[in-house]
């Protein structure tokens, strides 16, 4: 029975310059062994395979049938090898391999696409996933190391437990061990304001910024379930009034079109505003209103190509609020 523990990554290289030169002596050189020391191997190896894999001349030696099979599978192996060592050295430098990235659903707006447009051009060999959800669960994700980076917020419970917060990037250190690095690293990329969202012809849609109290008898566009806290509710508890219940939308292009149809008003995230379609103004709040603060978390040793991804998620400056016709 032939014994393929043998068949170790060295001796199929030794083997494969030995059928390549038709030489023990000259693999010998190739690699650094003595002509002695190149026979006993390949004889070992013979040993393992059952049976004679060259045949010995009076100069040099060729392959039999056995050996010209086994340098088929040898080749295969050494150049899955090689191209293994091309894409991890790819992968550590950050020029290659896969970036999975994680975001919540309004990030997906114009923060994400505009930073993976900008992170193509300077890393095109990285091919970019990207996976939506909400923060718990893309932190999850994040630390059970199906994500490499993940765009969150601290809305509603705030920062993540087990993240430490940066300034700026965190560094990779060189051979660093993400075992010995902690749970999760987070930057704070800015604080989102919310924009109230109304239609292009209402009565507010001309001010440079709108009081809360001025729409306290408006019908409202909400997401949550009734009686669920969020951020509108938040602030218009702070301008001292219960939002009027409207219609309950739970995505935002959805929202916008409701607002564009006339049926109510609402808040929206600044990281929206690029989807707002014409039919549609944003408007500051005048006065103090709850903001989350967005970040991006990566892993306790994140790859290079989540650092360039997190640098570039750091240049990105949102939409300017559109001004009515």
């Amino acid at each position: 029975m032939t014994d393929t523990n043998a068949f170790d990554t060295a001796t199929l290289r030794l083997f494969d310059e030995v059928a390549r030169n038709g030489s023990f002596t000259a693999a010998a050189e190739l690699l650094g062994y003595t002509q002695s020391a190149v026979s006993r191997r390949i004889a070992a190896l013979e040993r393992a395979a059952g049976g004679p894999l060259f045949e010995r001349l009076a100069r040099g030696v060729r392959l039999t049938p056995a050996g010209h099979a086994l340098h088929a599978h040898a080749g295969a192996v050494l150049d899955r090898l090689e191209r293994a060592g091309e894409e991890l050295t790819a992968i550590h430098g950050g020029s290659g391999g896969t970036l999975r990235v994680g975001a919540f659903a309004t990030a997906n707006v114009d923060l994400v696409p505009g930073t993976l447009r900008r992170f193509a051009r300077a890393r095109p060999r990285v091919e970019p996933r990207v996976l939506e959800g909400l923060t718990s669960r893309l932190v999850e994700r994040l630390q059970a190391g199906a994500l490499d980076i993940a765009v969150i917020s601290d809305y509603p419970a705030g920062l993540p437990a087990g993240f430490t917060l940066h300034e700026s990037p965190p560094e990779r250190p060189r051979g660093a061990r993400g075992d010995d690095a902690g749970p999760g690293r987070a930057v704070l990329l800015r604080e989102d304001r919310l924009l109230v969202a109304l239609p292009r012809e209402h009565r507010l849609a001309g001010e440079d910024a709108v009081d809360l109290r001025e729409l306290a008898g408006e019908p409202w566009i909400e997401a949550a379930p009734r009686g669920q806290p969020t951020l509108l509710t938040a602030a218009c508890a702070a301008a001292g009034f219960t939002p009027r219940g409207g219609l309950r939308v739970a995505e935002w292009t959805g929202k916008f079109g409701f607002v564009a149809a006339g049926l109510g008003v609402t808040l929206v995230p600044e990281l929206a505003a690029r989807g707002v379609p014409p039919a549609v103004v944003l408007r500051p709040l005048r006065g103090p209103a709850p903001v989350r603060k967005v970040y991006a978390a990566v892993p306790g040793t994140p790859l290079p190509a989540a650092l360039e991804f997190l640098r570039l998620l750091g240049q990105w400056e949102p939409c300017t609020t559109p001004s009515p016709t």
